[in-house]
């Protein structure tokens, strides 16, 4: 796992529907320089890569990358992040394993500064319909960002560990970044969809991360109690955030 040190800062989000804007204050992290590929993913399910060794893994359910995290993390000695009985998955905010970063972690990470839709020209950073490539690429091709960090747009959507929104979708899970199907007004630092934790896409993967905070249920924008408030809304909350830029 080639990982990046993120030093942390702060990310400003948008709920264009609720029209809220908030910003996150980030601590240090780290976050994987390439989406796990599929030589990665046959190491750590103890099966062989497939056809394209290098290209991301895709078809990988968001309950599939957790597992996947805990994995990884005993693989190089670390305590998991995650405790996990069927699909009830609890995060242990204070482990220093391998984990799906939370949405404010992705979206920091994806601008790398910039406040722009696209950290750079589209057609040089990300795979997108525009290519007409018919599945994901290998990654690093493209551009990286200005952290370094490869195929964040574009290639293949990327699970987080967020809820799309608890009072409308009970517990889909977020993934963001777009795909090499989407055309370029969907492959952008803010696009968010999301999907019930046992779906597998044929464009959609994961990124690790890795950080350990103060062992309570918040970290890094996310909190549980804020999930639960959501999902106490019975449906009257607007669908998840729909920023403009």
């Amino acid at each position: 796992m080639e990982m990046v040190s993120v030093s942390g800062g702060v990310v400003s989000l948008h709920d264009a529907r609720r029209k809220r804007r908030w910003a996150v204050e980030l601590q240090p992290f780290e976050i994987g320089k390439f989406p796990v590929t599929a030589h990665q993913l046959g190491a750590l399910s103890g099966g062989k890569p497939g056809a394209g060794p290098q290209h991301p893994a895709v078809s990988v359910s968001w309950i599939d990358a957790i597992e996947l995290c805990n994995a990884a993390s005993k693989s190089y000695g670390l305590a998991p992040s995650y405790v996990v009985h069927g699909t009830d998955v609890r995060w242990t905010v204070c482990a220093e394993g391998f984990r799906l970063p939370t949405e404010a972690e992705w979206e920091f990470a994806c601008r790398a500064g910039s406040s722009t839709p696209h950290y750079g020209p589209l057609p040089e950073a990300a795979w997108t319909s525009h290519d007409r490539v018919s599945s994901p690429q290998p990654v690093g091709l493209k551009l990286p960002n200005e952290l370094g960090l490869f195929d964040t747009l574009g290639n293949v959507w990327e699970w987080c560990w967020n809820l799309l929104d608890p009072a409308r979708y009970n517990d889909y899970r977020v993934f963001r970044g777009g795909g090499f199907a989407d055309p370029s007004w969907s492959v952008r630092a803010s696009a968010r969809r999301g999907g019930a934790p046992g779906t597998r896409l044929d464009d959609v993967g994961f990124r690790v991360a890795r950080g350990g905070f103060r062992c309570v249920d918040e970290a890094q924008g996310w909190s549980a109690a804020e999930d639960h408030e959501r999902a106490a809304g019975q449906g009257l909350l607007p669908f998840g955030w729909t920023p403009l830029r």
